[in-house]
């Protein structure tokens, strides 16, 4: 169990298998009420949500199920729009939970609703990717994407629990563990050294699932998560780190078309540009987005592919969220262990950093 603790709220982050048969227990003990709504995927419902909703009636709560269909191209307004409906018809109130049971789209999206809905109700997480896991179930950024980028309409609204039942992700798709593991090696690179080779001791027992190993692998990584979000829940400051792969990965999801490249895909690219734009900046080794590709290549992750030009990339990243009076803020590693965030990379730096990554361009 790891703990976020933050000035208003705090929860507990449940990490041991055969979690999710207490989903309903560890519900009641946040939020009382008759009804809850239970969001979940068309990937999920035939899995899991049988026993999450057997869970949550054993508890007492009377369930509202809504299945929406799964991918990033359907984390959207119209999605959010439909669930409203089905919470307002089935007359869900102010106490009664939202339980999200499903990967980052669903905890998105249901997080999200969960925000807005009557101005706010409790909201459970119930991650069944490892990146949801690690990752985005974490610390109480929701939203939905628009044409114009990702994430783009969201809020902060943190969960009451995170119940995290590593014997799900023996149900996983061999490439939705590998997106999981990006974001893992992404935290590793920014404070924790000790992870990284922890990963790439353990490389072959985590693509097992050994239950022991993997239990270890997400309670480490929520906890860095847990730390930054309790340092900084706003993203005012060191939570920015956190994003270490991600301008880059952004851009690629934008002009490859969301779902095409998985997001923990996008991460897994975004982090080797990263690290190359750092060696190319003079900021680290360049020996290191050779370690951070041996690494993701180890762990069954592309660390090229076929990409949009440049300048469409460039102008993608000119979208991102993060962009500050028009100049794109990078997090850059120093070393395994550290980043900084810069704003003043050239152009012939960031193009190598696309190049490097680009398929069929000569190394």
């Amino acid at each position: 169990m790891v703990s976020v603790v933050l000035p208003h709220h705090s929860y507990e982050v449940v990490v041991e298998p055969g979690a999710l048969t207490r989903l309903g227990e560890i519900t009641r003990g946040c939020a009382k009420a008759d009804r809850c709504a239970l969001i979940t995927d068309s990937n999920i419902v035939d899995l899991h949500a049988g026993a999450a909703t057997d869970s949550l009636r054993g508890a007492g709560y009377e369930p509202l199920v809504a299945a929406i269909d799964c991918g990033e191209s359907n984390k959207n307004l119209d999605t959010v729009r439909e669930l409203y409906d089905r919470l307002l018809d089935a007359r869900l109130e102010r106490k009664s939970p939202v339980v999200a049971l499903g990967g980052g789209v669903t905890g998105d999206t249901a997080g999200f609703v969960a925000a807005t809905y009557l101005r706010g109700v409790p909201f459970i997480q119930c991650p069944t990717t490892l990146l949801a896991m690690v990752d985005s179930s974490v610390g109480g950024k929701v939203g939905v994407n628009v044409p114009q980028g990702k994430n783009l309409i969201g809020a902060f609204h943190q969960p009451v629990a995170v119940v995290a039942d590593p014997l799900v992700l023996r149900t996983l798709p061999a490439r939705e563990l590998r997106c999981g593991l990006a974001e893992c090696v992404k935290h590793a690179i920014i404070s924790d050294e000790s992870l990284f080779t922890f990963i790439e001791e353990n490389a072959d027992a985590i693509g097992a699932i050994d239950l022991e190993v993997t239990s270890e692998l997400i309670q480490r990584n929520v906890a860095i998560k847990a730390a930054v979000v309790a340092a900084d829940e706003r993203e005012a400051g060191v939570r920015a780190h956190l994003n270490l792969g991600h301008t880059f990965g952004h851009a690629i999801e934008a002009t490859s078309g969301y779902g095409s490249i998985q997001h923990g895909e996008a991460v897994a690219l975004g982090l080797v540009a990263a690290a190359t734009a750092a060696g190319h900046a003079g900021l680290c080794d360049a020996s290191l987005a050779q370690r951070v590709s041996q690494l993701l290549q180890r762990l069954g992750l592309a660390t090229e592919a076929n990409l949009a030009d440049n300048d469409a990339l460039f102008a993608a990243m000119q979208l991102d969220k993060k962009v500050q009076n028009d100049r794109i803020r990078f997090v850059l590693p120093t070393r395994i262990g550290a980043v900084t965030i810069r704003d003043d990379l050239g152009r012939k730096t960031i193009d190598a950093a696309w190049d490097t990554i680009r398929a069929g361009v000569r190394k």
